[in-house]
Protein backbone atom coordinates (compact mmCIF):
# COMPACT_ATOMS: atom_id res chain seq x y z
CA UNK A 1 0.00 0.00 0.00
CA UNK A 2 1.38 3.17 -0.95
CA UNK A 3 0.78 6.43 1.40
CA UNK A 4 0.45 9.51 -0.02
CA UNK A 5 0.71 12.64 2.32
CA UNK A 6 -1.68 15.32 2.15
CA UNK A 7 -0.07 18.58 2.27
CA UNK A 8 -3.01 20.75 1.67
CA UNK A 9 -1.05 22.10 -1.50
CA UNK A 10 -0.79 21.47 -4.74
CA UNK A 11 -0.62 18.35 -6.54
CA UNK A 12 -1.76 15.50 -4.77
CA UNK A 13 -4.36 14.36 -6.87
CA UNK A 14 -2.55 14.34 -9.96
CA UNK A 15 -0.06 12.28 -8.13
CA UNK A 16 -2.85 9.50 -6.37
CA UNK A 17 -4.34 9.19 -9.93
CA UNK A 18 -1.23 8.27 -11.48
CA UNK A 19 -0.05 5.48 -8.31
CA UNK A 20 -3.47 3.99 -9.21
CA UNK A 21 -2.98 4.07 -12.89
CA UNK A 22 0.28 2.52 -12.32
CA UNK A 23 -1.59 -0.40 -10.85
CA UNK A 24 -0.69 0.17 -6.98
CA UNK A 25 -3.30 0.76 -3.94
CA UNK A 26 -2.71 4.44 -2.26
CA UNK A 27 -4.47 5.92 1.00
CA UNK A 28 -4.34 9.86 1.57
CA UNK A 29 -2.75 10.40 4.41
CA UNK A 30 -4.57 13.50 6.06
CA UNK A 31 -3.07 12.52 10.09
CA UNK A 32 -1.32 10.55 11.94
CA UNK A 33 -4.03 7.17 11.36
CA UNK A 34 -2.80 4.64 8.65
CA UNK A 35 1.15 5.03 8.54
CA UNK A 36 1.57 1.64 9.85
CA UNK A 37 -0.62 0.31 6.93
CA UNK A 38 1.79 1.40 4.28
CA UNK A 39 4.90 -0.14 2.66
CA UNK A 40 5.82 3.19 1.12
CA UNK A 41 5.12 7.06 1.44
CA UNK A 42 5.05 9.91 -0.89
CA UNK A 43 5.13 13.44 0.23
CA UNK A 44 4.02 15.37 -2.82
CA UNK A 45 3.42 19.13 -3.16
CA UNK A 46 3.55 22.41 -4.56
CA UNK A 47 3.89 25.77 -2.60
CA UNK A 48 5.13 27.49 0.29
CA UNK A 49 8.15 25.66 2.59
CA UNK A 50 7.01 27.82 5.73
CA UNK A 51 3.53 26.65 5.47
CA UNK A 52 4.03 22.91 4.56
CA UNK A 53 6.03 22.64 7.53
CA UNK A 54 3.83 24.63 9.55
CA UNK A 55 1.12 21.97 8.69
CA UNK A 56 2.61 19.21 9.69
CA UNK A 57 3.71 20.32 13.31
CA UNK A 58 0.21 21.77 14.03
CA UNK A 59 -1.31 18.52 12.83
CA UNK A 60 1.21 16.38 14.76
CA UNK A 61 3.06 14.91 11.69
CA UNK A 62 6.89 15.32 12.53
CA UNK A 63 7.23 13.02 14.69
CA UNK A 64 5.20 9.99 12.99
CA UNK A 65 6.95 11.05 9.73
CA UNK A 66 10.23 10.64 11.56
CA UNK A 67 9.06 7.25 13.23
CA UNK A 68 8.40 6.43 9.30
CA UNK A 69 11.77 7.31 7.93
CA UNK A 70 13.38 5.57 11.34
CA UNK A 71 11.15 2.04 9.97
CA UNK A 72 13.80 2.58 6.71
CA UNK A 73 10.69 2.07 4.26
CA UNK A 74 10.92 3.99 1.79
CA UNK A 75 10.03 7.86 1.11
CA UNK A 76 9.56 9.77 -2.04
CA UNK A 77 9.33 13.71 -1.95
CA UNK A 78 8.12 15.13 -4.86
CA UNK A 79 8.79 19.12 -5.80
CA UNK A 80 8.22 20.85 -2.35
CA UNK A 81 8.08 17.50 -1.26
CA UNK A 82 11.66 16.89 -1.82
CA UNK A 83 12.94 20.15 -0.41
CA UNK A 84 10.85 19.58 2.80
CA UNK A 85 13.88 16.33 3.31
CA UNK A 86 16.39 19.39 3.95
CA UNK A 87 17.85 20.53 6.82
CA UNK A 88 16.77 24.34 6.40
CA UNK A 89 14.75 26.08 3.95
CA UNK A 90 14.81 29.89 3.19
CA UNK A 91 11.07 30.47 1.71
CA UNK A 92 9.24 32.28 4.07
CA UNK A 93 12.41 33.01 6.46
CA UNK A 94 14.49 30.37 7.67
CA UNK A 95 12.85 26.82 8.61
CA UNK A 96 13.63 23.64 10.02
CA UNK A 97 12.98 20.93 7.65
CA UNK A 98 12.75 16.92 8.21
CA UNK A 99 16.27 16.27 7.96
CA UNK A 100 15.93 13.23 6.05
CA UNK A 101 18.52 14.43 3.15
CA UNK A 102 20.78 16.87 4.74
CA UNK A 103 21.51 20.34 3.03
CA UNK A 104 19.42 23.54 2.46
CA UNK A 105 16.76 24.84 0.43
CA UNK A 106 17.51 28.47 -0.98
CA UNK A 107 16.35 30.67 -4.37
CA UNK A 108 17.55 30.95 -7.43
CA UNK A 109 19.90 33.90 -8.05
CA UNK A 110 19.98 33.73 -11.58
CA UNK A 111 20.07 36.51 -14.15
CA UNK A 112 18.13 37.44 -17.38
CA UNK A 113 16.84 36.37 -19.74
CA UNK A 114 15.98 33.23 -17.51
CA UNK A 115 13.22 33.99 -14.99
CA UNK A 116 12.21 32.64 -12.03
CA UNK A 117 10.20 30.35 -11.44
CA UNK A 118 11.75 27.87 -13.29
CA UNK A 119 9.19 26.04 -15.24
CA UNK A 120 8.68 23.86 -18.04
CA UNK A 121 10.87 20.74 -19.73
CA UNK A 122 14.39 20.27 -18.50
CA UNK A 123 17.23 18.05 -18.69
CA UNK A 124 18.26 15.45 -15.62
CA UNK A 125 21.22 14.34 -16.38
CA UNK A 126 21.87 10.83 -14.06
CA UNK A 127 25.01 10.74 -11.54
CA UNK A 128 24.97 7.99 -10.42
CA UNK A 129 22.69 4.27 -10.98
CA UNK A 130 20.32 3.87 -8.52
CA UNK A 131 16.91 1.16 -8.61
CA UNK A 132 14.88 3.36 -9.81
CA UNK A 133 16.43 4.63 -12.79
CA UNK A 134 15.75 0.41 -14.03
CA UNK A 135 14.74 0.55 -17.46
CA UNK A 136 15.41 4.54 -18.09
CA UNK A 137 17.79 6.44 -20.27
CA UNK A 138 19.82 9.18 -19.05
CA UNK A 139 19.56 13.06 -20.04
CA UNK A 140 15.86 12.92 -20.16
CA UNK A 141 13.70 15.67 -20.19
CA UNK A 142 10.96 15.99 -17.24
CA UNK A 143 8.80 19.01 -16.21
CA UNK A 144 9.78 21.56 -13.59
CA UNK A 145 7.87 24.33 -11.93
CA UNK A 146 10.03 25.67 -8.85
CA UNK A 147 12.05 29.15 -7.52
CA UNK A 148 13.74 27.58 -4.74
CA UNK A 149 16.55 24.57 -4.93
CA UNK A 150 18.37 22.35 -3.30
CA UNK A 151 21.75 22.20 -1.88
CA UNK A 152 22.85 19.10 -0.66
CA UNK A 153 25.31 18.87 2.59
CA UNK A 154 27.29 15.55 0.81
CA UNK A 155 27.73 15.44 -2.83
CA UNK A 156 27.20 11.89 -2.91
CA UNK A 157 23.37 12.43 -2.09
CA UNK A 158 23.04 13.78 -5.55
CA UNK A 159 21.18 11.39 -8.07
CA UNK A 160 20.84 13.63 -10.83
CA UNK A 161 21.65 17.27 -11.96
CA UNK A 162 20.14 20.11 -14.05
CA UNK A 163 20.94 23.16 -15.39
CA UNK A 164 18.95 26.35 -14.79
CA UNK A 165 21.64 29.64 -15.08
CA UNK A 166 23.30 27.14 -12.40
CA UNK A 167 23.95 22.99 -11.83
CA UNK A 168 21.25 22.07 -9.08
CA UNK A 169 20.48 18.51 -7.48
CA UNK A 170 17.16 17.22 -9.21
CA UNK A 171 17.27 14.02 -7.80
CA UNK A 172 18.85 13.37 -4.85
CA UNK A 173 19.04 10.49 -2.70
CA UNK A 174 20.10 8.89 0.90
CA UNK A 175 18.94 5.23 1.99
CA UNK A 176 15.47 4.31 1.68
CA UNK A 177 14.93 8.42 0.60
CA UNK A 178 14.16 10.26 -2.69
CA UNK A 179 13.71 13.42 -3.95
CA UNK A 180 12.83 14.64 -7.40
CA UNK A 181 12.46 18.05 -7.75
CA UNK A 182 10.54 17.53 -11.27
CA UNK A 183 7.10 16.31 -11.23
CA UNK A 184 7.05 13.08 -12.29
CA UNK A 185 3.34 12.55 -12.32
CA UNK A 186 3.49 15.52 -15.30
CA UNK A 187 6.84 14.09 -17.21
CA UNK A 188 5.43 11.39 -19.44
CA UNK A 189 6.66 8.15 -19.78
CA UNK A 190 9.92 8.63 -18.07
CA UNK A 191 8.55 10.45 -15.27
CA UNK A 192 6.14 7.29 -14.80
CA UNK A 193 8.83 5.17 -14.56
CA UNK A 194 10.40 6.55 -12.05
CA UNK A 195 7.59 6.89 -10.62
CA UNK A 196 6.82 3.28 -10.65
CA UNK A 197 10.24 2.26 -10.15
CA UNK A 198 9.82 4.28 -6.63
CA UNK A 199 6.14 2.18 -5.43
CA UNK A 200 8.25 -1.08 -6.51
CA UNK A 201 11.68 -0.63 -4.53
CA UNK A 202 12.35 -1.98 -1.34
CA UNK A 203 14.75 0.63 -0.44
CA UNK A 204 17.93 -0.72 -1.08
CA UNK A 205 20.30 1.24 -3.05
Amino acid sequence: MIGILDLKSGNLRSVANSVYELGFDYIVLEDKNHMDDITHLIIPGVGHYYTAINHLNENGLIEVLNQFYESKRPILGICLGMQLLSSIGHEGGVTTGLNFIPGIVQRFAISPPLRIPHIGWNTVSFQKQHPVFEGIKDKRDYYFVHSYHYICEEENHVLGTTEYGTSFPSIINKQHVIGLQFHPEKSQKNGLALLENFCNWDGLC
